[in-house]
């Protein structure tokens, strides 16, 4: 059992950084589960976290909860794609998936060409999720 998480911790770091290589505007990718636990995450080498912990825990459990509550209307809208949020300091892009998200952060200056060339990427990576 414990080689199994292990196996599992380790594919999903793995999967972190493939998201990462993308594009040097990302900032942060974490993989969460639907209640805000962080299964992996990889922050980009040269980049100073916005969040202290406390926090980084808070903003995981809220965007895990945003994305439950839009599953209540999937029946009505679909499924959701992916959310972007856009704030003063930096973009963040949820790609939710059956029990987990993909929390990725972009610097702010993330050109919009950039920005869809890197979601479509992303749910490339994930698709098989």
């Amino acid at each position: 059992m414990i080689s199994g998480t292990r196996e599992e911790a380790k594919k999903n770091k793995e999967k972190c950084l493939r998201i990462l290589a993308i594009s040097s505007n990302i900032r942060f990718v974490g993989k969460i589960n639907d209640f805000g636990r962080t299964l992996a995450g990889q922050l980009r080498k040269d980049v100073v976290p916005l969040f202290k912990p406390d926090e980084a825990r808070n903003e995981n459990f809220v965007e895990a909860t945003r994305n439950h509550l839009r599953k209540a209307f999937e029946s009505s809208i679909g499924k959701t794609t992916y959310t972007l949020t856009e704030n003063e300091k930096v973009k963040v892009l949820s790609v939710p998936r059956e029990t987990f998200f993909y929390y990725i952060t972009l610097d702010k200056n993330t050109e919009v060409d950039e920005l869809y060339e890197i979601i479509n990427s992303v749910l490339d990576i994930t698709k098989e999720e």
